[in-house]
């Protein structure tokens, strides 16, 4: 079956006109228009496309790149408010519509949101919701400590930033291991630090572990040397602001990669500086 407001892999079955017959293993078709055919193909090829529903209901698919996936979140931009709902730009020529009943405040024109992209099963039409809440749970986890994960930053907190991981659940980033700036709708990659007993997710945006973490930071720090002549005006007795101004890092982490360079021979600690060797 081909999946409304998914990427599906499909086989050229013909063409005419007005474009490509595509189909899948099950025999449905959609048509691919003119407009997004690639430049060259032969017939019984197989293309990976998007597929959703166009203006009179029916399957269509197209080789444009959404801003969002069905069962996926997203920030999206307010393009215009109407009498039955709002419309949303998810990059697609039919924009994304989101219902009254759908949306946890009055959205409004021009303003961007995070929403989650869902199917009415009566419809099959597409439909966006900023009811985030609804479409997260942490009841049954699918992730384990130290695991690497999808991230969506979600809302700003007293303690740090809510994200959403991997499209299924809520976490949480604490401000004091925020090293370099985070906007609302940021994507990232990140890491699970620790499940607590109800389940609430303590995330990390890097690495964690004394190898990966020192690894990662101890290059960065020798390629700034590299960069800046074998000579940094920074030592370990330095600020805590003008490490992460510089290194994106804390100080700890500076700390520790100083020691792995110094370890290794690469570096002479100065009273003003560090010098590569």
């Amino acid at each position: 079956m081909i999946e409304i407001g998914r990427y599906n892999k499909l086989r050229i079955l013909s063409q005419n006109t007005i474009g490509l017959l595509l189909g899948d293993k099950s025999g449905e078709s959609v048509l691919l228009p003119k407009k997004y055919c690639p430049e060259s193909y032969e017939l019984d090829d197989e293309i990976k496309i998007f597929v959703y529903l166009d203006n009179k209901g029916n399957k269509i698919a197209t080789n444009v790149i959404p801003k969002i996936l069905f069962n996926e979140f997203a920030l999206l931009k307010v393009t215009a408010v109407t009498d039955v709902g709002v419309f949303m730009d998810w990059g697609m020529e039919k924009e994304l519509f989101v219902p009254f009943r759908e949306q946890t405040q009055k959205m409004e024109e021009g303003r961007w949101y995070i929403v989650y992209l869902d199917l009415d099963k009566k419809t099959d039409r597409l439909y966006a919701s900023s009811r985030i809440e609804r479409h997260l749970q942490n009841e049954v986890l699918t992730v384990v400590g130290n695991e690497k994960v999808h991230l969506l930053v979600m809302q700003k907190t007293d303690l740090g930033f809510s994200v959403i991981i991997n499209n299924a659940h809520k976490g949480l980033v604490f401000k004091n291991e925020i090293f370099k700036k985070l906007n609302i709708g940021d994507k990232l990659n990140g890491f699970v630090k620790k499940i607590h007993e109800d389940n609430k997710i303590d995330i990390s945006i890097q690495p964690i572990g004394y190898t990966n973490f020192i690894d990662k930071n101890t290059k960065l720090v020798y390629n700034a040397l590299l960069k800046n002549n074998g000579f940094l005006a920074v030592t370990d007795k330095s600020s805590p602001d003008e490490i992460s101004r510089q290194f994106g890092m804390s100080k700890k982490a500076f700390k520790k990669s100083l020691g792995a360079l110094y370890k290794q021979r690469k570096i002479k600690l100065l009273p003003d500086g560090i010098e590569l060797i």
